[in-house]
């Protein structure tokens, strides 16, 4: 059997150095080979027109985890439930915000804006669509957000905070609460919780640091956030009554007065 030029003999670590072309092959490695072949025709299918590669890898990393602003997604109609009109202007703050507002603009009724904190260079052709309109901004959220007090109804934070130091959220959850006039809505991992490595795609220059719900009610309470009883209360009866379970941590803050 010809060897296809371009490719090195990979050296194994056993006697013999290399494998002989007539060697029989294990099971095991047939069945690596096999799982490797899937893994290439998957990746293939995926990589589609307007998909940077540096995008296919970041979904190849993702592929099997999830994050928070995926979350976002699946919690959209019970936020919807909650906060009724508070939904008609939504500003979501995260990487991959132009596909949370994207969705968001298909609900009846809903205007919806985003910031993305990090570099977007391999965004597809919708996201920089969105970013030429001024729907979705590229903006470092540890400095004041583009917009006045209370532009928005309701706010929603997802794979943002987590990325933060306490020095930076003093400064950026007030900003948060600024901007809207209804509340905050925000979704940070669980502790020792497995999570997609979003720190080496997107920049933010260091892992995330996966808090308590005890952690966060104390910071609330520190920068003079006021967790929003009332909703949380109701988003809890309208995730169990549809058997919806949260993979991330929700939390419902009021917004400054």
């Amino acid at each position: 059997m010809s060897r296809k030029p371009g490719y090195p003999t990979r050296r194994f670590g056993g006697a013999g150095g290399l494998f002989h072309p007539k060697s029989r092959i294990s099971p095991l490695l047939s069945t690596i080979l096999v799982i490797l072949g899937i893994v290439f025709v998957v990746a293939y299918i995926y990589r589609g027109p307007g998909i940077g590669a540096s995008t296919r890898e970041a979904l190849s990393k993702i592929d099997g985890d999830f994050t928070c602003t995926s979350e976002v997604q699946r919690a959209t109609a019970y936020l919807k439930s909650t906060y009724g009109d508070s939904m008609r202007s939504v500003l979501h703050v995260g990487p991959d915000t132009c596909s949370v507002v994207s969705r968001l603009l298909k609900e009846e009724e809903t205007e919806a804006w985003g910031v993305e904190p990090y570099d977007i260079e391999d965004a597809d052709v919708n996201c920089k669509s969105l970013v030429r309109q001024g729907i979705v901004r590229v903006n470092d959220i540890k400095f004041p957000l583009p917009y006045k007090s209370k532009s928005f109804s309701l706010v929603i934070v997802s794979d943002a905070v987590d990325y933060l130091s306490p020095k930076y959220l003093n400064k950026t959850l007030p900003e948060l609460a600024r901007v809207s006039s209804d509340g905050v809505v925000i979704f940070t991992g669980y502790p020792g919780q497995s999570r997609a490595k979003i720190a080496e795609l997107s920049k933010f220059g260091r892992p995330a640091k996966m808090r308590s719900s005890s952690w966060w009610v104390h910071f609330f309470a520190q920068t003079s956030l006021e967790e929003n009883e009332a909703a949380t209360k109701k988003f809890e009866q309208v995730a169990t009554k549809s058997g919806y379970v949260p993979r991330c941590q929700i939390f419902h803050v009021k917004s400054y007065h």
